[in-house]
């Protein structure tokens, strides 16, 4: 059996008495993190200015493609993915479903949103109930436009093809996780003429929105929608200082690889960084 106090004395000495080797510029990375997080949080809440979230072509064009649907007396089909309620994607779909179904109430347009999982169906359904009290039109909310098709992908798939094809919606928002139904779906929101907006982190997906889609929600964007459209100020410090972070780390890149080009054995970056 193994003695805990021989383990012990073979480690080195912890950096400055207290952190483990190697820990040091990850404490204070994570430290700084959670201070210019919550410093921009603070701000946000208490209406002073911070910086702007880049803008979303994708999300910019969800009013666009309602108020074309709402013109041509049509449609439009929101469909969250495939995944189930607990999936990363699917959360991120259901603040965009929130202000669609807003929009919608709103202009007084149908919307049609079906799914695959029930316990979305669930969620969603309330989503929308709630969007239509908040727009101040609870009598236009019809629980038979939110749509539970079938848990398994093709028949789900055939049953999604089925309303569009019948129904023509005049938008296609497909916001989530999508696997290999993905094409099929863009090729018939083509036919029946859609404006067709998408988004996924799945990267095999990916081509078939950019190549069939008018306009794609790349990896992460997709999860900075719901700071972008509800502009909360705890997702908007959220977002924000991690972009802030995202500059500072290539900026450390692109600093450490001049350096290394210069002198590869005296680069102060990378002895720090590796020391500490």
């Amino acid at each position: 059996m193994l003695n805990p106090l021989m383990i012990l004395a073979d480690l080195p000495p912890p950096t400055w008495g207290i952190f483990a080797e190697g820990q040091v510029i990850p404490f204070l990375f994570g430290t700084a993190f959670v201070v210019v997080v919550y410093v921009l949080i603070s701000r946000a809440r208490a209406g002073e200015p911070i910086p702007e979230i880049r803008k979303i072509a994708g999300l910019d064009a969800v009013d666009e493609a309602i108020g074309r649907a709402t013109e041509m007396g049509r449609p439009v089909h929101f469909g969250p993915g495939i995944g189930a309620v607990s999936n990363a994607q699917t959360i991120a779909a259901f603040a965009v479903l929130g202000y669609v179904a807003k929009m919608c109430a709103q202009y007084d347009t149908q919307l049609i949103q079906t799914n695959r999982n029930i316990y979305v169906y669930a969620v969603n359904e309330e989503i929308v109930k709630q969007s239509y009290l908040e727009a101040g039109r609870p009598d236009a909310y019809n629980p038979d436009d939110v749509r539970y098709i079938s848990g398994f992908q093709w028949a789900y798939c055939a049953g999604v093809l089925g309303i569009m094809e019948r129904e023509k919606p005049a938008a296609n928002i497909m916001y989530g996780s999508w696997f290999a139904e993905t094409m099929i779906f863009l090729e018939v929101g083509n036919i029946v003429g859609a404006i067709q907006i998408g988004a996924t982190t799945n990267t095999a997906q990916l081509p078939f929105f950019i190549a069939a889609a008018d306009y794609t929600l790349i990896g992460e964007e997709m999860f900075a929608a719901s700071a972008y459209i509800s502009k909360e100020p705890v997702l908007r410090g959220t977002v924000v200082g991690q972009d802030i972070f995202r500059i500072l780390i290539f900026a450390i890149i692109i600093i450490g690889t001049i350096l290394q080009q210069i002198d590869p054995e005296e680069n102060p970056l990378a002895r720090i960084l590796t020391e500490f």
